[in-house]
């Protein structure tokens, strides 16, 4: 075998595994088209003709509005939660006012 020819074995490896595993990780109310288990068979028979049909037809896509189903795929930007407030970041010992105050009133007590 020539290099290109394991080469592009290799890619459409790669992308047979990346279409199956976003079909099966992908959730079900938001597949476009079929069932999710039919777009299981298609992509695992079809080989590199099924990833491409899954990546055209099948794929949830953002901004996509399915009528009753909300999600990452399924609902509007604008009806989406806002996300989560961050939870404040660790400070450091030295960052903390009190353990300074602290640690100052020990120093004093020890001298």
């Amino acid at each position: 075998m020539d290099m290109p020819s394991v080469i592009i074995g290799l890619a459409l490896l790669a992308f047979w595994l990346y279409c199956l595993f976003d079909v099966i990780t992908s959730p079900e109310q938001d597949v476009r088209r079929l069932p999710k288990i039919l777009w299981v068979i298609i992509v695992v028979l079809l080989a590199a003709l099924g990833g491409l049909l899954w990546v055209l037809l099948g794929r949830p896509r953002v901004g996509d509005t399915v009528p009753g189903v909300g999600g990452l795929y399924g609902a509007p930007p604008s009806t989406m939660p806002p996300p989560a407030p961050r939870p404040e970041a660790p400070r450091g010992p030295d960052d903390d006012p009190e353990f300074l105050r602290h640690l100052e009133r020990r120093l004093r007590d020890e001298d």
